[in-house]
């Protein structure tokens, strides 16, 4: 009868993982390629950021090459990293056999928050470079990331400005009590110098034993704490006021973070959470760019998200495309006066492309217009002759003109009730620069480019965003503090790119070895550093 064995099993043993532990790890795995990557980047940067003399620390390297691999692999959490750098072969072989803490992970973290930026640039720089992107056109999008803040914790506006001028009158009464001549101060800072000189003036009251003067002073004594405990509300409005700027709330865990409505809305009530509003711009479903904003509406967001993509490589891009939340007189002027193709949609653009669609006789836009002479024609057939213009200012400051233009004598006209509602005579206001904008926009979104990137937009930043929010879990902010929230972000994107930049290689590849995808990648490397140090030599003479 055969006897029976097994392999040997000795868990004490000296020796137990092989001598190179990269042999257990795939050939085509991404972890060779997050390496190979790391390693033929610029980080000189990160140089200046540690000292030298003290303990030696990590190489920058190593910390970054575990970061981004630990963000390809949808995990966030700097303890979940350290266990990591125990337990997983891939993290041990990256870390070279390094074992850094947790808060070690964080601090590097935030430490290299200034210089990410530059690394992020670095690797689209790269993509460029060998074809996977141009650079040439921008998708643009936006969505609302909620914050780590607490949701309860909220500061409005409006309530502020309320609760502040309530005050101010108590504080006009109060002080009319103790003294009529200084009532109309209101500022914090001359509320102060009295409270300090009607302190100074009881302190050096004569001791009295009159009952009279005794309860005239335990009078002052307590108008005095009030008013002391109106200056420092004060003060606190006013922080209040310093803090939101031209918002109009923030959280007090994280004031960066402005209250919006999210996507996300789990109660179904329309519920406001602290968030930001992240901007990206897309190509070949690449980030290429990003920005966070405090406001929750993306139309005052392009023109700086287009300064953002100008501050990274020096100039604009050629084409831009977006939907209809940026369409404003503003923003396609800006794209015209800087050259950009602007494949931007306005308001009711698809409602204009509907086969059933029928204009409103009655619209200002559906009147007829005499460009020589300047008037309207109402649908009745009556002269509307142009009274004047109005001007308004937008929240950036941007100046909007409208003319105005009025009707003669619309009293008993049969087609009043359908056609406004209002007393007296029909006035229409018109802003023709838009109208033309909207014209021109109309015209090259019905082009055969226009209909190509129309269909091209709804895949490119919209399935980042689903990647990043279902794929990869990236839905909530980890941070406080725009800072450190940017920084968190442009890890996840360097991390984002190169998964993806593994993906189209391992596709193209059909099923080669990592072994010539890396020396690849090493390849396209050596090619870009002859280009990073021009480079760098524009990003300092910018800086300078």
């Amino acid at each position: 009868m055969a006897k029976l064995h097994f392999r040997p099993y000795i868990p004490n043993q000296t020796v137990l993982f092989p001598q190179r532990i990269d042999e257990n790890i795939a050939s085509n795995d991404p972890v060779r390629i997050v390496n190979t990557v790391v390693d033929t980047l610029h980080l000189e940067g990160f140089n200046k950021l540690y000292k030298e003399t003290g303990r030696c620390p990590y190489h920058p390297k190593m910390m970054l090459k575990v970061i981004i691999y630990a963000y390809m692999n949808n995990i966030y959490s700097c303890r979940k990293i350290e266990k990591l750098l125990l337990r997983d072969i891939h993290y041990i072989w990256l870390a070279g056999n390094e074992h850094p803490d947790f808060i070690t992970i964080n601090r590097f973290r935030n430490r290299v928050k200034e210089e990410i930026n530059n690394v992020f640039t670095q690797l689209v720089l790269v993509l460029a470079d060998k074809g996977f992107i141009s650079l040439e056109v921008e998708y643009i999008d936006g969505t609302k990331i909620e914050s780590k803040a607490n949701k309860y914790t909220f500061v409005w506006r409006k309530s502020v400005e309320k609760h502040r001028t309530k005050l101010l009158d108590k504080i006009r009464i109060l002080l009319e009590q103790v003294d009529e001549a200084i009532a109309q101060e209101n500022s914090v800072a001359m509320l102060s110098d009295i409270v300090d000189e009607l302190k100074e003036v009881l302190e050096h009251q004569p001791a009295t034993k009159d009952k009279e003067q005794k309860k005239a002073l335990r009078e002052k004594k307590k108008q005095l704490k009030e008013l002391e405990g109106y200056r420092d509300k004060l003060t606190e409005y006013d922080n209040h006021l310093d803090t939101l700027g031209e918002r109009n709330s923030y959280s007090k865990t994280d004031p960066d973070a402005t209250f919006m409505r999210m996507k996300e809305d789990a109660m179904k009530n329309g519920q406001t959470k602290p968030g930001y509003n992240l901007q990206i711009g897309t190509e070949k479903q690449f980030l290429i760019d990003f920005r966070l904003f405090p406001n929750p509406t993306d139309t005052l967001t392009l023109i700086p998200f287009f300064h953002s993509f100008q501050h990274r490589y020096n100039r604009l891009p050629a084409v831009g495309v977006a939907d209809s939340g940026y369409g404003s007189e503003e923003n396609y002027r800006f794209m015209q006066e800087n050259g950009i193709e602007a494949f931007v949609k306005y308001n009711f653009f698809h409602k204009e492309q509907r086969p059933r669609y029928t204009p409103n006789p009655f619209h200002a836009e559906s009147l007829h217009y005499n460009t020589e002479e300047d008037y309207y024609v109402c649908p009745m057939g009556q002269r509307m002759n142009r009274i004047g213009t109005r001007r308004d200012k937008t929240a950036s400051g941007y100046i909007t003109e409208s003319a105005r233009y009025k009707a003669q004598n619309c009293e008993g006209c049969p087609l009043r009730g359908s056609c406004f509602k209002a007393q007296g005579n029909r006035i229409i206001e018109v802003n023709h620069r838009l109208n033309q904008y909207k014209r021109q926009a109309r015209e090259i979104l019905l082009s055969e480019e226009g209909i190509k990137h129309r269909g091209r937009r709804c895949i490119e930043p919209e399935a980042v965003f689903g990647q990043m929010k279902y794929n990869m879990a990236y839905r909530r902010f980890r941070h406080k503090g725009e800072d450190k929230v940017t920084m968190d972000f442009a890890f996840f994107a360097i991390a984002f790119n190169i998964k993806k930049m593994c993906a189209k290689l391992l596709k193209a590849g059909k099923g080669g070895t990592a072994r010539i995808i890396c020396i690849l990648i090493r390849t396209i490397m050596t090619q870009y550093t002859r280009n990073i140090a021009a480079y760098y030599q524009i990003s300092e003479k910018r800086v300078a």
